[in-house]
Protein backbone atom coordinates (compact mmCIF):
# COMPACT_ATOMS: atom_id res chain seq x y z
CA UNK A 1 0.00 0.00 0.00
CA UNK A 2 2.90 2.35 0.83
CA UNK A 3 6.45 2.21 -0.48
CA UNK A 4 9.34 4.34 0.71
CA UNK A 5 12.49 5.09 -1.24
CA UNK A 6 15.42 7.49 -1.20
CA UNK A 7 17.33 6.42 1.88
CA UNK A 8 21.10 6.14 1.97
CA UNK A 9 24.29 7.11 3.72
CA UNK A 10 25.41 10.72 3.94
CA UNK A 11 27.89 12.78 5.88
CA UNK A 12 26.75 15.25 8.53
CA UNK A 13 25.40 18.37 6.87
CA UNK A 14 24.27 16.43 3.83
CA UNK A 15 20.81 16.12 2.33
CA UNK A 16 18.45 13.36 1.27
CA UNK A 17 14.95 13.26 -0.13
CA UNK A 18 12.68 10.39 0.85
CA UNK A 19 9.59 9.48 -1.12
CA UNK A 20 6.49 7.58 -0.07
CA UNK A 21 4.45 6.25 -2.98
CA UNK A 22 0.91 4.98 -2.85
CA UNK A 23 -1.10 3.88 -5.87
CA UNK A 24 -4.24 3.03 -3.96
CA UNK A 25 -7.05 5.11 -2.52
CA UNK A 26 -4.94 5.49 0.62
CA UNK A 27 -3.15 8.40 -1.04
CA UNK A 28 -6.34 10.44 -1.32
CA UNK A 29 -8.40 9.23 1.61
CA UNK A 30 -5.82 9.03 4.42
CA UNK A 31 -3.43 11.49 5.95
CA UNK A 32 0.20 10.56 5.39
CA UNK A 33 3.08 11.13 7.73
CA UNK A 34 6.70 10.23 8.30
CA UNK A 35 8.09 8.43 11.31
CA UNK A 36 11.53 7.14 12.17
CA UNK A 37 12.91 4.47 14.45
CA UNK A 38 16.49 4.21 15.63
CA UNK A 39 17.87 0.94 17.06
CA UNK A 40 16.65 0.41 20.59
CA UNK A 41 14.23 3.33 20.44
CA UNK A 42 10.52 3.68 19.86
CA UNK A 43 9.11 4.82 16.56
CA UNK A 44 8.74 8.60 16.64
CA UNK A 45 6.72 10.96 14.52
CA UNK A 46 8.79 13.24 12.29
CA UNK A 47 6.47 15.15 9.97
CA UNK A 48 3.01 15.13 8.47
CA UNK A 49 0.73 16.92 6.07
CA UNK A 50 -2.89 17.73 6.85
CA UNK A 51 -5.75 17.55 4.35
CA UNK A 52 -5.52 21.31 3.76
CA UNK A 53 -1.86 21.01 2.81
CA UNK A 54 -0.51 22.45 6.04
CA UNK A 55 2.61 20.76 7.36
CA UNK A 56 3.87 19.94 10.84
CA UNK A 57 7.27 18.88 12.07
CA UNK A 58 8.81 17.48 15.20
CA UNK A 59 10.92 20.03 17.04
CA UNK A 60 14.05 17.97 16.37
CA UNK A 61 13.75 18.44 12.60
CA UNK A 62 11.96 21.80 12.35
CA UNK A 63 13.82 24.16 10.05
CA UNK A 64 15.80 21.34 8.44
CA UNK A 65 13.12 19.09 6.95
CA UNK A 66 10.34 19.98 4.55
CA UNK A 67 7.45 17.87 3.29
CA UNK A 68 5.59 18.05 0.01
CA UNK A 69 2.98 16.09 -1.89
CA UNK A 70 3.12 15.30 -5.61
CA UNK A 71 -0.39 14.36 -6.72
CA UNK A 72 0.77 13.44 -10.23
CA UNK A 73 3.34 10.95 -8.99
CA UNK A 74 1.23 10.09 -5.93
CA UNK A 75 4.13 10.61 -3.56
CA UNK A 76 4.70 12.30 -0.22
CA UNK A 77 8.25 13.58 -0.15
CA UNK A 78 10.45 14.38 2.83
CA UNK A 79 13.36 16.67 2.02
CA UNK A 80 16.00 16.45 4.73
CA UNK A 81 18.72 19.08 4.92
CA UNK A 82 21.61 19.58 7.34
CA UNK A 83 21.43 15.98 8.43
CA UNK A 84 22.91 15.06 11.79
CA UNK A 85 24.09 11.73 13.21
CA UNK A 86 21.00 11.74 15.46
CA UNK A 87 18.86 11.56 12.31
CA UNK A 88 20.17 8.05 11.67
CA UNK A 89 17.18 5.72 11.69
CA UNK A 90 14.82 3.65 9.62
CA UNK A 91 12.27 6.04 8.16
CA UNK A 92 8.68 4.91 7.66
CA UNK A 93 5.73 6.35 5.86
CA UNK A 94 2.37 5.80 7.51
CA UNK A 95 -1.27 6.47 6.74
CA UNK A 96 -3.79 7.53 9.37
CA UNK A 97 -7.54 8.04 8.99
CA UNK A 98 -7.35 11.28 10.97
CA UNK A 99 -4.95 14.12 10.23
CA UNK A 100 -2.86 15.50 13.02
CA UNK A 101 -2.01 12.05 14.35
CA UNK A 102 1.34 11.92 16.10
CA UNK A 103 1.51 8.42 17.55
CA UNK A 104 2.20 5.22 15.63
CA UNK A 105 -0.89 3.59 17.14
CA UNK A 106 -3.08 6.01 15.18
CA UNK A 107 -1.71 4.86 11.84
CA UNK A 108 -3.34 1.99 9.96
CA UNK A 109 -0.86 1.40 7.13
CA UNK A 110 2.93 1.38 6.94
CA UNK A 111 5.59 1.01 4.33
CA UNK A 112 8.58 -1.27 4.71
CA UNK A 113 10.90 1.59 5.63
CA UNK A 114 14.05 3.10 4.15
CA UNK A 115 17.33 3.41 6.04
CA UNK A 116 19.02 6.75 6.57
CA UNK A 117 22.55 6.74 7.98
CA UNK A 118 24.39 9.96 8.82
CA UNK A 119 28.03 9.41 9.61
CA UNK A 120 31.42 10.89 8.90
Amino acid sequence: QLMESGGGSVQPGGSLTLSCASFTTIFTTYCLGWFRQAPGKEREWVAGMDSDGSTNFADSVKGRFTISKDNTKRTLNLKMNDLKPDDTAMYYCGAAPVCGSYTSEEYDYWGQGTQVTVSS
